[in-house]
């Protein structure tokens, strides 16, 4: 009985993996249809900030992720919150631009925020699931 207990943990592990599988590519059809309804590649823009988002992230904060969610005082870690904001409102404000500019429609607007934050609940669902003792780890 002691395996069984084993295996109903992995498959929930396993469904955790799932989810976040599917949350990161709903956003991505949400992105490419955004573009590809409305006809207009224009908010395709807000995926090179998702591209650049997790950069600060990879360069300056290394494995000690820790740091990320106190306050500290080593420059290198403001730095990298400062520039993981920016691309973060970067993320938001392109679109916004975008149809303040009249290049988009409010409906790419709206998938493009849609988008966005279903991009976000992922990250978060991540780190949930990474503060859980289960073997997953950022590296």
């Amino acid at each position: 009985m002691a395996d069984l207990q084993g295996h109903v943990i992995a498959c929930l592990h396993a469904g955790k993996l799932a989810f976040l599988a599917i949350l990161v590519s709903g956003g991505i059809v949400l992105q490419i249809l955004a573009c590809a309804l409305f006809n207009n590649w224009w908010p395709m823009l807000t995926a090179l900030m998702y591209v650049l988002l997790p950069m600060p992230l990879l360069f300056f904060a290394g494995s000690d992720t820790s740091s990320l969610l106190s306050e500290s005082g080593n420059s290198w870690v403001d730095a990298t919150k400062f520039l993981t904001g920016a691309s973060s409102i970067g993320s938001i404000a392109i679109p916004a631009i975008l149809k303040h500019a009249g290049v988009i429609g409010w409906g790419a607007l709206a998938m493009e925020l849609s988008s966005y934050f279903i991009f976000v609940l992922a990250i978060i669902c991540y780190i949930m699931m990474n503060g859980d003792d289960n073997g997953y780890s950022m590296f």
